[in-house]
């Protein structure tokens, strides 16, 4: 998608949406806090929004932020694509298992048995990706007693 293909469907989209939430140029610039002329300018490609302005353009028309802004400003995808992978990978159940496994020192110190690892790592293959802090909260459920669990 070149720069201009960008910005026309960026263009599109916000005539459409505030057409659709039945918004006037002069009342979604007000609610977003810029001129009337503001939104006109970059509904007709003369003006090309800041990130700040996307943001709250997609908080009044309820709108994706992240993908308003992949329109209206296509150089922002190796930024957000950078900060995805990032992400992604501290999200990564594997990850989150291993750093269970990893931290024995919190191990011993919670008396994580045997038989809790076994059922905290048959959880991990389910693919959800869990924080210590999870793992923990599990591991106290489990040690529950089953008239505890009323």
């Amino acid at each position: 998608m070149n720069e201009e293909t960008g910005l026309s469907s960026f263009r599109e989209i916000l005539k459409q949406e505030r057409r659709a939430n039945s918004l006037t140029q002069a009342e979604l610039a007000r609610k977003i806090g810029v001129d009337t002329s503001h939104i006109a300018s970059i509904e007709i490609g003369r003006r090309k929004p800041s990130a700040d302005l996307v943001a709250r353009i997609a908080e009044a028309l309820n709108l994706d932020a992240r993908d308003l802004l992949l329109l209206a400003r296509p150089e922002t995808r190796a930024f957000i694509r950078v900060k995805q992978s990032a992400v992604q990978k501290e999200n990564d159940p594997g990850q989150a298992w291993r750093k269970i496994l990893e931290d024995r020192a919190m191990l011993r110190r919670y008396q994580v048995s045997e038989r809790e690892l076994k059922a905290l790592k048959q959880l991990n293959l389910l693919g959800y990706a869990l924080s210590k802090r999870e793992f923990l909260t599990i591991v106290t459920l489990l040690r529950r007693q089953p008239h505890e669990a009323d």
